[in-house]
Protein backbone atom coordinates (compact mmCIF):
# COMPACT_ATOMS: atom_id res chain seq x y z
CA UNK A 1 0.00 0.00 0.00
CA UNK A 2 2.72 2.47 1.09
CA UNK A 3 5.31 3.50 -1.62
CA UNK A 4 8.76 3.39 -1.27
CA UNK A 5 10.17 7.07 -2.13
CA UNK A 6 7.35 8.88 -1.54
CA UNK A 7 6.69 11.16 1.39
CA UNK A 8 4.66 9.12 3.71
CA UNK A 9 2.12 11.95 4.53
CA UNK A 10 1.83 12.64 1.02
CA UNK A 11 0.51 9.25 0.34
CA UNK A 12 -1.70 9.15 3.34
CA UNK A 13 -2.99 12.51 2.13
CA UNK A 14 -3.81 11.36 -1.14
CA UNK A 15 -5.27 7.82 0.41
CA UNK A 16 -8.03 10.04 2.06
CA UNK A 17 -8.37 12.43 -1.19
CA UNK A 18 -8.82 9.47 -2.87
CA UNK A 19 -11.69 8.10 -0.28
CA UNK A 20 -13.64 11.21 -0.78
CA UNK A 21 -12.96 11.16 -4.52
CA UNK A 22 -14.85 7.96 -5.12
CA UNK A 23 -17.56 8.71 -2.40
CA UNK A 24 -16.38 6.16 0.03
CA UNK A 25 -16.09 9.12 2.24
CA UNK A 26 -18.50 11.86 1.85
CA UNK A 27 -19.43 14.95 2.14
CA UNK A 28 -19.88 15.85 6.41
CA UNK A 29 -18.75 12.47 7.30
CA UNK A 30 -16.39 11.86 9.77
CA UNK A 31 -12.16 11.15 8.64
CA UNK A 32 -10.03 8.68 10.36
CA UNK A 33 -7.93 10.00 13.07
CA UNK A 34 -4.41 10.01 12.38
CA UNK A 35 -4.00 7.39 15.33
CA UNK A 36 -6.57 5.14 12.98
CA UNK A 37 -4.45 5.77 10.14
CA UNK A 38 -0.90 5.42 11.73
CA UNK A 39 -2.32 1.93 12.69
CA UNK A 40 -3.36 1.15 9.71
CA UNK A 41 -0.67 2.09 7.32
CA UNK A 42 1.84 1.19 10.54
CA UNK A 43 3.62 4.86 10.81
CA UNK A 44 4.17 7.40 13.31
CA UNK A 45 1.07 9.38 14.27
CA UNK A 46 3.11 12.51 13.40
CA UNK A 47 3.53 11.36 10.15
CA UNK A 48 -0.21 10.65 9.82
CA UNK A 49 -1.48 14.04 11.54
CA UNK A 50 1.27 15.64 8.82
CA UNK A 51 -1.26 14.43 6.09
CA UNK A 52 -4.31 15.58 7.49
CA UNK A 53 -2.62 18.83 8.55
CA UNK A 54 -2.31 18.82 4.60
CA UNK A 55 -5.82 17.95 3.45
CA UNK A 56 -7.27 20.73 6.68
CA UNK A 57 -5.19 23.14 5.16
CA UNK A 58 -6.42 22.48 1.50
CA UNK A 59 -9.99 23.26 3.29
CA UNK A 60 -11.04 19.37 2.13
CA UNK A 61 -11.24 18.45 6.02
CA UNK A 62 -12.37 20.37 9.22
CA UNK A 63 -12.25 19.68 13.09
CA UNK A 64 -14.48 19.67 15.28
CA UNK A 65 -13.32 20.31 18.69
CA UNK A 66 -13.72 17.26 21.03
CA UNK A 67 -14.73 14.49 17.97
CA UNK A 68 -12.94 14.72 15.48
CA UNK A 69 -12.06 15.71 11.69
CA UNK A 70 -14.55 15.82 9.37
CA UNK A 71 -14.73 16.32 5.10
CA UNK A 72 -15.76 19.49 4.32
CA UNK A 73 -18.88 20.39 2.21
CA UNK A 74 -17.54 21.09 -1.34
CA UNK A 75 -14.42 19.27 -0.83
CA UNK A 76 -15.29 16.76 -3.29
CA UNK A 77 -15.44 18.85 -5.92
CA UNK A 78 -12.25 20.42 -5.14
CA UNK A 79 -10.75 17.37 -5.37
CA UNK A 80 -12.13 16.82 -8.69
CA UNK A 81 -11.56 20.01 -9.93
CA UNK A 82 -7.45 20.19 -8.98
CA UNK A 83 -7.92 16.87 -10.33
CA UNK A 84 -8.77 17.91 -13.47
CA UNK A 85 -6.47 20.67 -13.79
CA UNK A 86 -3.74 17.91 -12.86
CA UNK A 87 -4.71 15.85 -15.33
CA UNK A 88 -5.41 18.61 -18.29
CA UNK A 89 -1.65 19.69 -17.31
CA UNK A 90 0.05 16.69 -17.09
CA UNK A 91 -1.61 14.71 -20.42
CA UNK A 92 -3.56 17.05 -22.77
CA UNK A 93 -1.28 20.03 -22.61
CA UNK A 94 1.60 17.77 -24.03
CA UNK A 95 -1.21 15.93 -26.82
CA UNK A 96 -2.21 19.12 -27.96
CA UNK A 97 1.61 20.59 -28.56
CA UNK A 98 2.38 16.70 -30.14
CA UNK A 99 -0.83 16.80 -32.20
CA UNK A 100 -0.09 20.07 -33.67
CA UNK A 101 3.33 19.32 -34.64
CA UNK A 102 2.12 16.40 -36.69
CA UNK A 103 -0.41 18.41 -38.21
CA UNK A 104 -3.44 17.01 -36.05
CA UNK A 105 -6.63 19.56 -35.37
CA UNK A 106 -9.21 18.88 -32.51
CA UNK A 107 -11.47 17.18 -34.82
CA UNK A 108 -8.82 14.81 -35.50
CA UNK A 109 -8.50 14.50 -32.05
CA UNK A 110 -11.74 13.86 -31.46
CA UNK A 111 -12.13 10.83 -34.04
CA UNK A 112 -8.86 9.62 -32.58
CA UNK A 113 -10.06 9.42 -28.96
CA UNK A 114 -13.43 7.74 -30.17
CA UNK A 115 -11.60 5.03 -32.26
CA UNK A 116 -8.99 4.37 -29.10
CA UNK A 117 -12.45 4.84 -26.51
CA UNK A 118 -14.41 2.16 -28.46
CA UNK A 119 -11.42 -0.23 -28.41
CA UNK A 120 -11.23 0.14 -24.77
CA UNK A 121 -15.29 -0.70 -24.19
CA UNK A 122 -15.65 -2.68 -27.04
CA UNK A 123 -18.85 -0.58 -28.46
CA UNK A 124 -17.67 0.47 -31.79
CA UNK A 125 -21.15 1.74 -32.20
CA UNK A 126 -21.04 4.54 -29.61
CA UNK A 127 -17.59 5.43 -31.37
CA UNK A 128 -19.34 5.54 -35.10
CA UNK A 129 -22.07 7.40 -33.34
CA UNK A 130 -19.39 10.26 -31.94
CA UNK A 131 -17.16 10.34 -35.07
CA UNK A 132 -20.26 10.65 -37.58
CA UNK A 133 -20.64 14.38 -36.29
CA UNK A 134 -16.79 15.02 -36.37
CA UNK A 135 -16.14 12.88 -39.73
CA UNK A 136 -15.15 15.95 -42.93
Amino acid sequence: MIEEGRALFLQIAERVEDSIVDGSLPEEAKAPSTNELAAFYRINPATAAKGIAMLTDKGVLYKRRGIGMFVAAGARELLLTERRTAFAARYLDPLLAEARKIGLDADDLGRLLAERASRLDGSATDAATLTEGTAR
